[in-house]
Order: C-alpha cells, then sequence, then structure tokens
C-alpha cells in the first residue's frame, strides 16, 4: 500500500512500510503487538466460520424421521439416528430420547442442559476476539501517548532550534500506531457481532427444533 505526496509540484511516492519504520523501535513494538493481535483475529473468525458452516449442515428432514420413530415407539432406531447425524441438534435430542420414559420435564432438561453445552461450544474463542477488539485501539493509543512523549522531549532537547524533523519520529509513532490499532479493533468487532448473530440464529433453530420434538413427545405420552 502506498500513499502519493504532492510537494513542491513533485509527486513523491510513501510506502506505509516506511512510515512504519521511521517511527523508531515504540512504534515497531507497538505494530509487531498488533500484528500478532491481528492474526489471532484472523484466525478466531476462520475457525469459528468453519464450526458455524459444519453445524448449520443439519438435515431437514432429521427431525421429520426422528418424531416419526418416536411416534412409532422405536427407540433403537431412533437413537441409532441420532448418533450417525452427529449435529448439536441430534446430541441435544439424544439426551431426550434416553429419558422418554421420565417425566416431560426431565426430557426438557436433559435436552436443555445438553444444549447449553452446544452454545458453549459454539461461543468458544469469542469472548477472545471481543478482548482483541477492545485491546487494540487502547493500544494503539498507548502508541500515541508515548509518540507524543517523544516529541516533546525531542523539542525540550532541541531547545529554540526546533525542525519538522527532530519531531517526526515521534509523530509518526502517535499516527501509525492509532490507525492500526482502530484498523484491528474495528475488524475484531465486526467479526465479533457477525459471528454472534450467526450463533443466535443457530440457537434459535435449535430451539425451535427441540419445541417440535418436545410436542411430538407430549402427545404421544398423553
Amino acid at each position: 500500500m502506498e500513499i502519493i505526496l504532492l510537494q513542491n509540484q513533485t509527486i513523491e511516492t510513501l510506502k506505509i512500510i516506511d512510515l512504519i519504520r521511521s517511527g523508531g523501535v515504540v512504534c515497531d513494538i507497538i505494530m509487531i503487538v498488533l500484528g500478532i493481535l491481528s492474526i489471532f483475529s484472523i484466525y478466531y473468525l476462520s475457525e469459528k466460520l468453519i464450526a458455524l458452516k459444519n453445524t448449520s449442515k443439519e438435515d431437514p428432514e432429521f427431525i421429520i424421521q426422528l418424531n416419526k420413530l418416536i411416534s412409532e415407539g422405536d427407540t433403537n432406531q431412533a437413537l441409532s439416528l441420532c448418533e450417525n447425524n452427529n449435529t448439536p441438534l441430534s446430541r441435544m435430542l439424544e439426551k431426550g430420547v434416553t429419558r422418554l420414559d421420565s417425566p416431560l420435564n426431565e426430557i426438557y432438561s436433559s435436552i436443555e442442559n445438553q444444549g447449553k453445552l452446544e452454545v458453549s461450544i459454539l461461543e468458544k474463542n469469542l469472548t477472545n476476539l471481543a478482548t482483541i477488539s477492545g485491546a487494540a485501539p487502547m493500544i494503539g493509543f498507548l502508541g500515541t501517548v508515548i509518540g507524543m512523549i517523544i516529541a516533546f522531549f525531542n523539542m525540550s532537547k532541541a531547545g529554540g532550534n526546533i525542525e519538522v524533523g527532530i519531531l517526526s519520529e515521534g509523530i509518526y509513532t502517535a499516527m501509525i500506531t492509532t490507525v492500526a490499532g482502530l484498523i484491528v479493533g474495528i475488524v475484531s468487532y465486526i467479526s465479533y457481532n457477525f459471528l454472534l448473530s450467526k450463533i443466535d440464529n443457530i440457537v434459535f433453530e435449535l430451539e425451535k427444533s427441540t419445541t417440535k420434538f418436545i410436542d411430538n413427545v407430549h402427545k404421544i405420552s398423553k
């Protein structure tokens, strides 16, 4: 990525990497930290997208077949169907199938407990992504403060001979780390909310299918 500057009627190309290097050691350290956070952010986003994609691959006929087997009293086939699907929904309903002889509230409770476990698996590493979205801008602002300290320190050393070059290192550190921190934070924040909305949709579908199963069990038990 390059920035084109117009100075004295001459077009100059300034590379971003040159800006980063001109910020000094402090800028380098903060940029390395932000780079590591951005890698973790991309990893968490990719890992959760793959996991959620696999989770959402529910067989639309599964709940219909399961309810049919339950209505026919074929518990063994119902358990086999759940085991063969191996999805969050099938694992939840498998708990209910194993307790069909129990009261309805116990069946619901067993499904609900398994559902909480499945949701916790879906939400794994989401808190890390949220932490990055908050920490990255603060680390960037830390670079801003340090950069301004460096700039004022250089000003005090220069006395009355203040030149732009003397202040450049501190100003570069302040500006670059702020921008980098905000970019990492914004991307992480958007990723976190996007994944959260996807998980909410999956949880809604799980609850809807669970309700159909419980209603069917309730009809049979009458």
